[in-house]
């Protein structure tokens, strides 16, 4: 079994910063490409930053530029920096994973449970 836990979300003004981490843990063999995605209130989950096992980012085009994916194998940790945040950022946050595990060489997608972001003055 796998668990990702998200960290570091909170309330900031339109401007700021915040960063958000998310741990992997359990029973990982190997960990593939790790992702953001963010779910606004009554819309569906969409994808905000990517990040493969070498390194290869992709963003959505709202973010590009200010956001940036990051991640630390030693730790099992994905990293997510968002500057310049808007109010249109405002939505809960999940993190995923593509996992091997030490059980099985199928990947499978595992989410973690999100954690709020709220943009606002």
């Amino acid at each position: 079994q796998v668990q990702l836990v998200e960290s570091g979300g909170g309330l900031v003004q339109p401007g700021g910063s915040l960063r958000l981490s998310c741990r992997a843990s359990g029973s990982i063999g190997s960990l593939n490409t790790m992702g953001w995605h963010y779910q606004a209130p009554g819309k569906q989950r969409e994808l905000v930053a990517a990040i493969t096992s070498g390194d290869t980012t992709n963003y959505r085009d709202s973010v590009k530029g200010r956001f940036t994916i990051s991640r630390d194998n030693a730790k099992n940790t994905v990293y997510l920096q968002m500057n310049s945040l808007k109010p249109e950022d405002t939505a809960v946050y999940y993190c995923n994973a593509w996992v091997s595990t030490t059980e099985s060489k199928v990947l499978r997608n595992y989410w973690g449970q999100g954690t709020q972001v709220t943009v606002s003055s």
